[in-house]
């Protein structure tokens, strides 16, 4: 009785050994600079999503008048007021570069030195522009009085939350666009041929498209709510 409680036990200790162990055997053929752009991206996806939640939180317990978006961020163009319309091209703009880095993805697998480089830097140069309106955004805003501390157009809370959770995303995509330079340069000089892969690309692309898909909810819960 004792062997087989002994034998039993030894088995238990084994199993719980190669459940701990299962996670080194799954990520055993993932590339390590893969592995920590996945492991990073679901950390930032936390954070976001705590900005998120916090500004409906406020967003729905404020007692003063939330200004209304469409009216906030129109832009007046040829003496008519158009809501949402800087907001709707930098969207386009965002998602656009998604597709352009897609595609520097593609060629690099196929081990296509200009076309890849090209490509990146067609997504820097529509991630540079986001960025761009982005602080003509900025601007306009701080020009009508809005501050992290307060609003003229209603709840204080509309600020610090515009100024975070817009600023926050737009340091994502500002390091983005210098990430893309760097890797356009690499290939350009053909390190990655030299190394034998372009998984520098692809581990970009993970980083461009995470930021992409940040600001859809953004977009969704900020501007359209």
């Amino acid at each position: 009785m004792n062997d087989r409680s002994e034998g039993r036990a030894g088995s238990g200790w084994q199993n719980i050994y190669r459940d701990w162990a299962s996670d080194k055997d799954a990520f055993k053929q993932v590339p390590w600079g893969k592995a920590m752009m996945w492991i990073f991206l679901v950390s930032d996806t936390f954070v976001f999503s705590s900005f998120l939640i916090g500004y409906m939180s406020v967003r729905m317990t404020t007692t003063e008048p939330w200004p209304v978006p469409s009216e906030v961020f129109a832009l007046t163009i040829a003496g008519q007021s158009i809501p949402l319309i800087l907001i709707a091209i930098m969207t386009f703009i965002l998602i656009s570069s998604s597709g352009t880095m897609a595609m520097a993805v593609n060629f690099g697998y196929r081990r296509n030195r200009v076309a890849t480089a090209v490509l990146l830097l067609v997504t820097a140069l529509l991630g540079a522009s986001f960025v761009g309106m982005q602080a003509f955004e900025w601007t306009k805003l701080i020009h009508e009085g809005v501050r992290p501390w307060g609003n003229p157009m209603g709840a204080p809370q509309f600020g610090a939350a515009f100024f975070t959770i817009t600023g926050f995303h737009g340091m994502h995509v500002s390091i983005g666009v210098l990430y893309l330079l760097v890797v356009a340069i690499k290939v350009l000089r053909g390190d990655l041929d030299r190394v034998g892969n372009y998984q520098l690309v692809e581990i970009a692309g993970l980083y461009w498209h995470f930021v992409d898909l940040v600001w859809v909810f953004i977009f969704a819960f900020f501007y359209l709510w």
